[in-house]
């Protein structure tokens, strides 16, 4: 399998594809997450965040680059849009990418040198104000298995 392509109609249902793909999330995860600003990054690990049964509030961690959140798994949510060039090096990412949690990165185009061989890369893109096209490209076995699944599921079928 390519990719995985499924299309969402509103913010609840890109929540919802969100939480749909949480359930097939394992330790050492790792999400790269593309998508012009207000595309809905944001809300996808928000639903993320509600299947992992996150207790916490799942929001933008721009300013902060990284937020973490404790669930059936660690959530390890980073923005490194504003990551200052070559400095992606001091946050340890090694130690997320290999550790116990699921790691979802935003703009992860910043950090291409530093993501490890194997990820799931998503792209959300926008339609309309409502509409988006989400786009699941599996690096790697682990990632081409959960797209399989996720494709076999009878609740992303369009």
């Amino acid at each position: 399998m390519a990719s995985f392509v499924t299309a969402t109609a509103s913010e609840t249902e890109t929540i919802n594809f969100g939480e749909i793909l949480a359930s097939y999330v394992g330790p050492g995860m790792v999400f790269t997450l593309s998508g012009d600003l207000g595309a809905g990054k944001t809300h996808f690990t928000k639903g993320i965040g509600r299947g992992l049964g996150v207790k916490q509030t799942v929001n933008s961690p721009t300013f902060t680059i990284i937020k973490e959140y404790e669930g059936t798994l660690p959530l390890h949510h980073m923005d490194v849009y504003r990551l200052e060039e070559d400095s992606a090096e001091e946050l340890g990412l090694d130690e997320y990418f290999f550790g116990e949690g699921l790691v979802v990165i935003e703009w992860a185009e910043r950090v291409q040198d530093q993501l490890p061989k194997e990820y799931l890369a998503i792209d959300i893109e926008r339609i309309n104000e409502v509409e988006r096209r989400i786009t699941l490209t599996p690096k790697g076995q682990r990632y081409t298995e959960l797209c399989e699944e996720l494709h076999q599921d009878e609740r992303t079928s369009n």
